[in-house]
């Protein structure tokens, strides 16, 4: 056996853990913040909030949060002014997903679908309701005075279309390019108006109720009338053509289905280069049209089977009271007869008929006049070259 052996004392003192030393703790001193400071700070935060709440907060809502998680489709027709005006509106406020993905469709739509603008393909008929005038020959005397007027007056950039009824001779001068059509786009309201009415969609005694939701400024005084009050079709178109009255053509055109119903009937009547944007008054001229299409509805007022002889007895009448009579019937011989449309924005002055001299002799002349705003030349050249067209065929 083993003896024992008691450790050594300088081992035990390896398992003795020496006592903690107590710390005293010093209490921390808060370091004094000056009270002037201090509000400073917190009225340069409390401002830079409501600076946030007031510019940043509505603008990110309305064009991110609020068309992600609440979106609202417009309450108001777009085939109205009003309509087309908050569309304006709302486009502005935030993002139109379609827009963008079809950016083309605000200046291209030829089509309205749930209260979309929509860009369709144009259905060609086999059958157009209206003809187009045949051409024997031009008319090259009148189109060298014509071109000769036009180096008198180089502000003024005109198109021109003559057409004479009995052996089909014409003269064409820039008549295919797209103008302003100001008022004279009221012709081919007048008549998708009596196309619809021979369709059985409305009569010409139908009434409609004047309220300010149709009341345009511009030309006419229907603007100025009481509200309420009740007008037939006939006097708002009579109103529409002879008055230039812009706010009876809203009117009429609300009353038919809008713009859109008046483009379609242009697209059905073969007519390619005019068309309505715009509720009337158009000052930014965006309603087009051309004087050869223009010339083509006109000559189409005599076909029966594009009209019937009721409608044309009501549209040569209002064609042939026109106020404005100082334009192309004032460079017209004694005794001659015009119906006709004429159109003003400023920019563009124009005049489109048929005259009818005491001869006998028939003719179509559209002029339409780009022109610095308002300048008097534009008048004086549509007189001097009606002057040089009458006397021309007239003689």
């Amino acid at each position: 056996m083993y003896a024992y052996q008691p450790q050594r004392v300088e081992e035990r003192r390896l398992h003795v853990v020496p006592p903690r030393r107590r710390v005293k703790l010093q209490p921390v001193k808060k370091k004094r913040t000056n009270p002037v400071l201090a509000f400073f700070r917190l009225i340069i935060s409390i401002a830079f909030l409501c600076a946030f709440i007031y510019f940043v907060f509505p603008t990110s809502f309305n064009n991110l949060i609020r068309q992600v998680f609440f979106p609202q489709r417009v309450p108001v027709s777009l085939n109205t002014p009003q309509g087309m005006a908050y569309k304006n509106l709302t486009n502005t406020a935030g993002a139109d997903i379609y827009s963008i993905a079809n950016p083309v469709t605000n200046y291209l739509s030829n089509d309205l679908f749930n209260n979309r603008l929509l860009l369709t393909p144009t259905v060609q008929k086999t059958h157009s309701e209206v003809t187009t005038m045949y051409h024997t020959g031009e008319m090259k005397v009148l189109k060298l005075q014509l071109n000769s007027l036009m180096k008198q007056y180089p502000m003024i950039k005109p198109s021109i279309y003559v057409w004479e009824y009995e052996n089909g001779k014409y003269v064409d001068i820039n008549a295919d390019r797209i103008y302003s059509a100001a008022s004279i786009i009221k012709l081919p309201v007048l008549v998708r108006l009596f196309k619809s009415i021979e369709a059985g969609q409305t009569t010409i005694y139908d009434e409609m109720i004047l309220t300010d939701y149709y009341k345009s400024g511009g030309s006419g005084s229907l603007q100025y009338a009481q509200s309420g009050r009740k007008y037939t079709l006939d006097e708002l178109a009579k109103t529409m053509i002879q008055d230039s009255d812009n706010t009876s053509t809203n009117m009429i055109m609300s009353k038919i289905g809008g713009m859109d119903d008046v483009n379609i009937g242009l697209r059905d009547w073969g007519i390619s280069k005019t068309y309505v944007r715009t509720w009337l008054p158009d000052l930014g001229g965006t309603n087009k049209t051309t004087a050869q299409d223009i010339a083509k509805i006109l000559y189409n007022l005599d076909n029966p089977g594009f009209l019937n002889i009721n409608s044309r007895e009501y549209i040569i009448d209002y064609l042939s009271h026109v106020k404005n009579n100082r334009l192309i019937a004032a460079g017209l011989g004694e005794g001659a007869l015009f119906v006709h449309k004429t159109g003003d924005i400023g920019t563009m002055l124009g005049d489109a008929g048929i005259v009818y001299a005491q001869n006998g002799k028939k003719y179509i002349v559209v002029i339409l006049a780009n022109r610095p705003h308002n300048a008097p030349q534009g008048k004086d050249f549509i007189v001097k070259a009606s002057e040089l067209i009458y006397k021309s065929i007239v003689g």
